[in-house]
């Protein structure tokens, strides 16, 4: 299968913030709600969802604050392993090493990002249902 065939669609836009309590605001006023709140080492994490457009929103105090601000786009995937290795193929530069895994969600998701032609972050995500 190509890496078209595996994509089902768009898992999340990544925004970063300064302040994810009025971002988390900001998205409830016009209709999105909360999915998941958990933190990492590093950062206060939130995802809300309006429809089938999901948010994560992060604070990192690193928010640009300006339009074009968005870090990345993240495309849902059936099979991480099997587009990694397309992916890799296309030796698309890679902004962390191998595929990547964090606790959200009930049984975590597994992810790499790699650099889009205008420096943009393409995330491939797969969240695990075990």
């Amino acid at each position: 299968m190509s890496i078209r065939e595996r994509v089902s669609g768009l898992a999340h836009i990544g925004i970063p913030t300064n302040d994810l309590t009025k971002t988390i605001r900001f998205f409830e006023s016009i209709g999105f709600e909360m999915r998941l709140r958990t933190a990492t080492e590093k950062e206060q994490v939130a995802f809300l969802q309006l429809g089938n457009v999901m948010i994560e929103t992060y604070e990192n105090g690193m928010a640009a604050l300006k339009p074009g601000a968005i870090e990345h786009i993240a495309l849902d995937v059936d099979d991480i392993e099997a587009v990694y290795a397309e992916v890799r193929g296309l030796g698309y530069k890679e902004f962390e090493d191998g595929i990547q895994f964090l606790p959200f969600w009930e049984h975590g998701v597994r992810f790499f990002t790699i650099a889009g032609p205008n420096g943009e972050k393409i995330e491939f995500s797969q969240i695990l249902d075990r």
